[in-house]
């Protein structure tokens, strides 16, 4: 069934209000892949409490508003969901521990046609709750694929730059545990397609499946590595499109090709030799 363009556009979100600590920091830095070397110091900054730093790309858990489109009255086709993209704007510094808060709203919708579904794009801004400052903004694209023709909408986004046509800049291979998205599913999204053999194998896949946001981390986790020197400030933006899922214990090869501030970046699965993040682009600060 078509979606209702105006009851989604104008859902209410209430604001969500997330603490966490500074063990919660550390537990996402290690669920993608920060301290896979334990005497790098590099990436013990960010899973030791002496000096701690927060891996930039942690905004994704927090303030999330849950499940919302499988509630009945969104009249949604949940079942068939795709989460295809995910865009990180960073404004302020990430505290380690603290107290946050979440706001959300459908930014757009666009119909792709009966056949091919209709793309909804949330906005989320994550802000510290004393002060207002602004940390981050970000965006997720879900396919609905059940629920286009609907008719109206909103304009289509710009396509994604095209990636560079040669060899990348530097490669980076972050490996994955074969727990990895037991410990994800303790920071976010306890979905058990990324825990239960049989449900997942009942959805599709061999066994349960990384999470889209763990592989986003763990790109992230490459671009800070290789082009920020493990400084979370300079890091502006990162954003990706998902091309196929993760299985946890894969090693995560990063390509990355950089031009002044400017980094595209694409992400493999090792082991089965597929595109699994496509048209990455991250922007830097000077």
């Amino acid at each position: 069934m078509p979606l209702n363009y105006d009851l989604i556009k104008n859902w209410l979100f209430p604001d969500v209000e997330q603490a966490y600590s500074e063990k919660d920091s550390m537990l996402y830095a290690l669920s993608v892949g920060y301290g896979h070397d334990p005497v790098d110091q590099d990436q013990l900054a960010f899973v030791y409490e002496k000096g701690l730093k927060t891996a930039p790309s942690m905004p994704v858990i927090l303030g999330y508003p849950g499940f919302w489109m499988k509630d009945p009255a969104a009249g949604i086709d949940w079942v068939k969901l795709l989460h295809v993209g995910q865009a990180l704007q960073l404004h302020a510094p990430i505290p380690p521990a603290g107290m946050v808060v979440g706001r959300t709203r459908v930014k757009a919708i666009i119909d792709k046609g009966a056949e091919k579904g209709a793309l909804v794009v949330q906005e989320r801004q994550i802000l510290e709750k004393i002060s207002g400052t602004l940390l981050s903004t970000l965006e997720q694209t879900t396919l609905c694929r059940g629920d286009g023709g609907f008719g109206a909408g909103d304009s289509a986004p710009k396509p994604p730059p095209k990636m560079p046509d040669r060899a990348p800049d530097s490669v980076c291979d972050l490996p994955t545990l074969p727990q990895s998205a037991l410990f994800y599913r303790l920071c976010a999204d306890p979905n058990p397609v990324h825990a239960d053999p049989q449900l997942a194998r009942s959805a599709g896949y061999a066994r349960p499946i990384l999470h889209g946001l763990c592989s986003f981390g763990v790109a992230a986790h490459a671009v800070l590595g290789r082009c920020c020197a493990y400084d979370p400030l300079r890091l502006a933006s990162l954003s990706v499109r998902f091309s196929n899922p993760v299985y946890p214990g894969e090693t995560l090869r990063t390509e990355i090709w950089r031009s002044d501030e400017s980094v595209a970046f694409r992400t493999w699965s090792v082991e089965r030799n597929v595109v699994v993040l496509d048209h990455g682009n991250a922007t830097l600060n000077v």
